[in-house]
């Protein structure tokens, strides 16, 4: 009996073995894909290498900062990991947070911009409508086991959008780039994609047309359906797998026949912010990355005050933050960006709006901010 026992405990053993290995190779099945082109930055070839080793930002293999970046370095990680174990509850919100359902239709000749949560939002300037930074995905990882989860549902499905005009992507980091939004926007949707230097050779791995994929470098700009767009600088980094800078990383301007808006991407505080603003402003909307700091990275993302101040270099109308609340990818408090940005606004005098995740924010009309935040 005790030898059938132990049998039957080992035949079990081996089967949940079976299924744990079977699980972990469905889950890491698309981390090859998900870490993109073959070919990007120093290790493309043929004209578009030869465009990328043109580009004043390439040197050496990589792609640069125009004011260089101080990264996290080795001394401080053991640091940081212990912070990571401490306080953990304060990096999430209490309660759910609030989702609303956006509802497109209607005036679409204005400015509107519609958040979705993190980096991603719709602007629908003068009757055409922009993507930013789509990640509908529930981790913003390479593997669909770990990293960094969603702490609140997508305000609507991807295929309930309406027909959008253009995606703009600002890198290829996984919290902006996501390649199932990519893949499934590519049927959804007959929009072009326009992304810095390297980008695209993602987007081809993933099933994109190169006949849908504007490259640009910073100060180039392309033109589709009546909306101007700009790659500008942005002070960040790239790269998806081990190796960095492969890729570049850029600001944009998007400018309708009579309105603009502009978008930070991810990136720390640094003058060419006032540059941007002297040759491309005033804005009638910004927005900006106030979300994901730490004094171990501020060169690469902003303090929420540095976004107010950048909003300002840009000449912007209103601001709206953004790179906050959906995912947990630093160490401060769930909600401290947003109530150092709004007291920073107040304190500059800075038209603010902090919507919801789903919504629709009318730029000439703005909600009030009302610190819902807050309540969770």
């Amino acid at each position: 009996m005790a030898k059938q026992a132990d049998g039957r405990r080992g035949r079990t053993g081996a089967w949940v073995a079976l299924a744990l290995g079977a699980a972990a190779a469905w889950a890491a099945r698309d981390i090859p894909a998900q870490i993109g082109g073959r070919k990007i930055g120093a290790r493309a070839d043929g004209e578009r290498g030869a465009r990328y080793s043109r580009s004043p930002q390439f040197a050496d293999g990589k792609f640069r900062n125009t004011v260089p970046a101080t990264m996290m370095t080795a001394g401080s990680m053991p640091r940081i990991l212990a912070a990571t174990l401490r306080d953990r509850d304060r990096r999430h919100p209490g309660q759910p947070i609030p989702v609303l359902r956006p509802e497109f239709g209607g005036e679409t000749s204005g400015l509107h911009v519609t958040w979705f949560g993190h980096s991603s939002a719709l602007i629908e300037i003068e009757g055409r409508r922009v993507l930013l930074d789509p990640v509908w995905s529930e981790r913003c990882s390479p593997s669909r086991l770990g990293g960094p989860k969603r702490l609140h549902e997508p305000p609507m499905a991807l295929r309930e959008l309406p027909p959008i005009d253009a995606v703009l992507i600002s890198h290829d980091h996984y919290d902006h780039l996501d390649m199932d939004s990519i893949r499934n926007l590519v049927d959804l949707q007959a929009a072009p994609f326009l992304v810095p230097l390297g980008v695209g050779a993602h987007l081809e791995r993933w099933g994109v047309p190169a006949t849908r994929i504007i490259e640009l470098d910073w100060d180039e700009r392309a033109t589709v359906a009546g909306i101007e767009f700009i790659a500008t600088a942005a002070r960040h980094f790239s790269g998806r797998g081990f190796s960095r800078d492969e890729t570049l990383w850029a600001s944009w301007v998007i400018a309708g026949p009579n309105r603009k808006a502009f978008y930070s991407g991810d990136t720390g505080y640094f003058p060419g912010f006032a540059q941007i603003g002297e040759e491309h402003g005033p804005f009638d909307v910004t927005l900006v990355q106030i979300g994901a700091y730490n004094e171990d990275w501020p060169d690469i993302h902003m303090f929420p005050e540095d976004g107010v101040a950048t909003h300002v270099d840009v000449r912007g109308g209103l601001m709206i933050p953004v790179h906050w609340c959906t995912f947990n990818l630093a160490l401060h408090d769930w909600p401290e960006p947003a109530d150092r940005t709004w007291r920073e606004a107040k304190a500059r005098d800075v038209r603010l709006a902090i919507p919801r995740p789903g919504e629709r924010v009318d730029v000439d009309n703005p909600p009030a901010v009302d610190g819902w935040w807050q309540a969770l």
